[in-house]
C-alpha cells in the first residue's frame, strides 16, 4: 500500500468597512483556478460596541461554510462525469 499526502490549503481575505464585513475563502489545490465563496456579517443598529473580530468570525465561517458546499457540489460533478464515461 502506498501512502499518497498532499497538501490543500484554505486562504481567508478579510475586508470591513462601516460594520459590514466580507469575507473570501479560496481553496489553493493545485488547480488553475481555485474554487472560491464568501460570506459577509453586518453589524446590528442593536449591537452595544462594534467588535470588528465578530464580524471577521461570521463572515469567515459563512464563506467557509459555501466552500464546503461547492466543493462538494464540484466533487458530485466529478464523480457524475466520471460515472457517465464508464456507462454506469
Amino acid at each position: 500500500m502506498k501512502l499518497t499526502v498532499i497538501r490543500w490549503s484554505v486562504d481567508i481575505f478579510l475586508s470591513e468597512i462601516d460594520g459590514h464585513t466580507h469575507a473570501e475563502a479560496r481553496l489553493v489545490s493545485g488547480v488553475d483556478t481555485p474554487l472560491t465563496a464568501t460570506g459577509t456579517a453586518k453589524l446590528s443598529e442593536r449591537d452595544p460596541v462594534d467588535v470588528p473580530e465578530i464580524g471577521y468570525e461570521l463572515a469567515t465561517a459563512r464563506a467557509l461554510r459555501s466552500l464546503a458546499d461547492r466543493l462538494l457540489a464540484t466533487a458530485a460533478e466529478d464523480v457524475e462525469a466520471i460515472a457517465g464515461r464508464d456507462g454506469g
